[in-house]
């Protein structure tokens, strides 16, 4: 059954209810058409994203048929054009819905800036720091090799980058990470944790239904048993809680921390410094170091995992993904981060940041009190 085409305005809030109701006809008729076929294999949710889209069509033209004050003075009786009902008043047209409503860059930075914090809980710029210590006092056999160069150049752009204080700072403001004072008029993000916990649970959660659904209906003739609108809700809350905590700096430090980043692994992965340790690449140094130099059960592999997840789970949520009602674009969607999801879980878990206390990563405080100087 083919819908009509649009009108090319609809001024009246007759016109528009009685092109609703015209719709909502056609719903019902193509699920009496479709009766059999959703009896085997039910899938409505085509037959409601075709209408639905025809009846967002219709408001974008009554958004557009309307006068310039709004159709109020037809409203109240100003003027040549006086509504004799209330059916000729103008269309009523929701305002926007606040969950379409996002920032994708604010959300992408703020994935890189999540990126960036668990490598820096994993001790790659406290690693770097020792290293300027060990070159500058000559403890250690480096001299003129690439790595000894990068960690000169390195001490020598301090001043021109954030500084640790400033990073920690941000990660509390971002995150509720760390134990650093957050900047004047701005408040620790506490929930961020607890809500990514949530969000990665319910979409483990709505994947493990989905296989044991299949299971149990090998031939897909019902529908899975995973709840969309759990995902979608644990999903949207921690989009807008980032929405809020990504206003700022964010996006600067973000895209200037990633280079000092890519600088410090290019430092621990230099020949001449991997030969120190006797270290295949830069997570072996690394690792090394914790373990000679703070006498640490290194967490590397978890760390990293982590951000890489995170970053995945969060530059995922900067699309529009999870506002798509039709079930089958939405299982495809998400599969795409249900590995990260259940990555993050596992390696949270191991560390001991699994759901409960928001704060929990906040509280587990490995940095020490370093001079403004330092990276």
């Amino acid at each position: 059954m083919a819908l009509p085409p649009p009108p090319s305005s609809i001024t009246s809030l007759d016109q528009f209810n009685s092109l609703i109701a015209a719709l909502e006809k056609v719903r019902a008729q193509l699920i009496r058409d479709a009766r059999e076929e959703l009896a085997t294999s039910p899938n409505p949710e085509l037959i409601n994203e075709y209408v639905d889209s025809a009846a967002d069509l219709l408001r974008e033209i009554a958004a557009g048929s309307r006068p310039a004050d709004g159709g109020l003075a037809a409203l109240i009786g100003l003027g040549p054009n006086v509504a004799g009902t209330v059916g000729a008043a103008p269309p009523s047209i929701s305002v926007p819905s606040y969950d379409n409503e996002i920032n994708r860059e604010r959300l992408m930075a703020v994935g890189d800036l999540y990126y960036i914090y668990q490598h820096e809980r994993a001790g790659v710029f406290r690693a770097v720091l020792k290293l300027q210590e060990l070159f500058r006092s000559g403890q250690v056999r480096l001299s003129e090799g690439a790595g000894a160069m990068a960690l000169y150049q390195f001490d020598r752009k301090r001043v021109l980058r954030y500084t640790a204080r400033e990073r920690h700072s941000a990660y509390r403001k971002v995150f509720g990470y760390t134990e650093e004072m957050v900047p004047q008029g701005a408040e620790p993000n506490t929930p961020f944790h607890g809500l990514l916990s949530n969000f990665c649970e319910h979409v483990s959660r709505f994947f493990g239904d989905k296989r044991v659904s299949e299971v149990l209906r090998p031939d897909y003739t019902r529908e899975t048993f995973g709840s969309m609108a759990v995902v979608r809700r644990a999903g949207l809350d921690l989009r807008h809680n980032l929405k809020q905590a990504s206003y700022g700096h964010v996006a600067v430090l973000r895209s200037e921390v990633m280079i000092l980043l890519r600088e410090a692994f290019d430092i621990l992965g230099a020949p001449d410094i991997a030969n120190l340790f006797g270290a295949d690449n830069a997570w072996d140094v690394l690792e090394e170091m914790l373990k000679r130099y703070w006498s640490e059960t290194p967490v590397t592999s978890q760390r990293s995992r982590m951000a890489a997840s995170g970053r995945t789970i969060l530059n995922w949520l900067a699309e529009d993904h999870l506002l798509t009602n039709v079930r089958i674009d939405f299982e495809s969607f998400l599969e795409a981060i249900v590995d990260a999801s259940d990555d993050w879980r596992t390696s949270a878990e191991s560390l001991g940041l699994s759901s409960g206390t928001t704060s929990i990563d906040g509280n587990v405080v490995a940095f020490q009190r370093k001079p403004r100087s330092v990276a």
